[in-house]
């Protein structure tokens, strides 16, 4: 909740920041309060109260509530203060848990099922589809691509500006363009969406609502995590892309299933061809020690010259 009032914050009225101020000092406190008790504690009108739920992209009042209460209720805390240089090891692991914990299920709760269906119905009727990301997001953009291709899906993943700006100029109707920024504010991002869609093709972002590059997708998944990403390497948005990824990539699989199973098997036997039965054996020391299994001209990952 925190991250979508944020995202919408500047694009808000005076009044409606001033609600918005008065619900983040009050938190759970709101929840218990009706629309006329809110407004009259947060100085500002009932209709200011049902333009703000809006922006929010909620119906009304009752199901901000109903999403807020989600929130405060779900059982993980957000943790606001980040690692410091004197934290013991296990206070590291208890912060960066419970942050990416706290968000997924933040992001978990906000998610919209019309988001995940219509990008799942882009996605599996796409001729071609390219995944962009810029530094840490091209790292996701090439995890969720390894997804995807194994479906048997023309697929490629591209994390250098240029490249990716020249690809999207050379797409056409039918393919479709995966661009990931948790801030969605990148130029590069923007200009590679804007070739995309100027060229015939179709724009699915993992970004953040409200943000530059939403407005310019023709489909979106959000993921509303504030990270600092000029101070801090981000960490749980990236966790929340490579979900929502995963989510994409079953979605396809199932509404694909009668043409990517007979693959998605051989690529399985192909697997299992190449680990080495039963108990995982102990490293061995010398290639003449290795497992009597694995044939002499593969030991220690080496083809033999023998």
């Amino acid at each position: 909740m925190r991250e979508r009032i944020l995202a919408v914050y500047d694009s808000l009225r005076p009044s409606e920041r001033r609600l918005a101020d008065y619900v983040a000092r009050h938190g759970a406190s709101v929840i218990r309060l009706s629309m006329p008790e809110l407004a009259e504690r947060a100085g500002v009108s009932q209709p200011t109260i049902a333009r703000f739920c809006a922006a929010l992209g909620y119906d009304g009042f009752r199901e901000f509530k109903l999403q807020f209460a989600q929130n405060v209720g779900g059982g993980t805390p957000f943790v606001h203060q980040d690692v410091k240089a004197d934290d013991r090891p296990a206070d590291i692991a208890g912060k960066v848990f419970d942050r990416t914990i706290a968000t997924l299920m933040s992001v978990r709760n906000a998610l919209s099922a019309d988001q995940i269906e219509h990008g799942i119905q882009l996605l599996a009727r796409a001729r071609r589809i390219e995944f962009y990301g810029c530094g840490n997001s091209g790292i996701v953009a090439l995890d969720i691509q390894h997804k995807f291709f194994r479906l048997g899906m023309p697929t490629v993943a591209y994390s250098d500006s240029h490249v990716f700006s020249m690809s999207a100029a050379l797409l056409g109707p039918g393919d479709v363009a995966v661009l990931i920024s948790n801030s969605g504010r990148t130029w590069d991002m923007l200009t590679a969406a804007t070739l995309a869609r100027a060229s015939g093709a179709s724009v699915l972002a993992l970004t953040h609502s409200g943000s530059p590059l939403a407005k310019l997708a023709d489909v979106c998944v959000f993921s509303d995590v504030e990270e600092d990403s000029e101070v801090y390497t981000p960490m749980t948005s990236r966790i929340s892309h490579l979900v929502l990824g995963d989510v994409l990539a079953a979605g396809v699989a199932l509404e694909r299933a009668d043409t990517v199973s007979a693959g998605l098997q051989r690529a399985k036997a192909h697997l299992r061809e190449r680990r080495i039965a039963g108990a995982e054996p102990t490293r061995p020391a010398s290639p003449d020690d290795a497992p009597a299994n694995v044939p002499a001209g593969k030991r220690n990952g080496k083809a033999s010259t023998r």
